[in-house]
């Protein structure tokens, strides 16, 4: 017991910054151009969700979209590369692979998707709940889409030792990927069903955050940030009611 007290979180992260920097740039060489699809998967997922109609057709489509992007990010990212670093790359890439499925699933069978529009919400005996809950997963998922690639651009301007290619893009790499699709959640389910299907994405973000942080890398504040919005987000909408207009 003594023995397993003295280990610190350093101690299981078993690569420095620069190797897992180093790691996402090469995920990107070997993967440019498809960054272009993955971003437009996940922008069209994101204005299918705003605009879920009755029968959360939109919705499920939107689940069909970014249910192979998870599949993908758990072979490529995390079974072919991230395992090479850390041994339990392999299972959280498993873990990936269950939550394309949850997504799969859900877009076959429409299990828990909201059947009101993002855009026709209206605050409803204590709706205005679902309306912030909605905001914040509006919010969370254009980070993804937009704000996390931005990231290392700015980083080049000021650190001389950052490339481009460090950009972290969804459908490509596993942060955005998870902060995307925790915004898009936030939009299309309600309920305890919520708490289900977003589980997997918020764990990856709390073990990622932890290794950024142990990194010192500036992406672990943001990591955090969209974590306990997230969090935020799913205590609002879950056992909510809402209405389209």
């Amino acid at each position: 017991m003594n023995s397993f007290a003295s280990y610190q979180l350093q101690d299981f992260i078993p690569f420095s910054a620069d190797v897992y920097f180093r790691l996402l740039e090469r995920i990107s060489e070997t993967w440019w151009p498809l960054h272009l699809i993955s971003l437009a998967l996940g922008a069209a997922a994101l204005v299918l969700a705003l605009f879920v109609r009755k029968y959360e057709q939109r919705g499920r489509l939107a689940c069909l979209l970014i249910a192979p992007v998870w599949a993908f990010v758990a072979l490529v990212f995390f079974i072919q590369h991230y395992a090479q670093l850390n041994w339990a790359g392999n299972y959280v890439g498993y873990a990936f692979l269950a939550q394309a499925i949850l997504l799969l699933w859900l877009a076959l069978t429409g299990f828990g998707l909201s059947k009101a529009s993002a855009a026709n919400i209206r605050p409803v005996a204590g709706g205005r709940m679902v309306v912030i809950g909605v905001a914040i997963g509006i919010a969370i998922a254009v980070t993804g889409l937009i704000a996390q690639p931005v990231i290392a651009p700015l980083l080049v301007a000021t650190d001389s030792g950052s490339s481009w290619w460090q950009a972290q893009v969804f459908g490509i790499h596993a942060d955005p990927t998870a902060i995307t699709t925790l915004g898009l959640l936030l939009i299309l389910l309600r309920g305890w069903r919520l708490w289900l299907v977003t589980f997997i994405p918020m764990l990856w973000l709390l073990l990622s955050g932890l290794t950024l942080w142990v990194l010192e890398a500036a992406e672990a504040t943001l990591l955090f940030l969209v974590l306990a919005a997230a969090l935020a987000g799913c205590g609002l909408l879950s056992g909510r009611a809402t209405k389209v207009t």
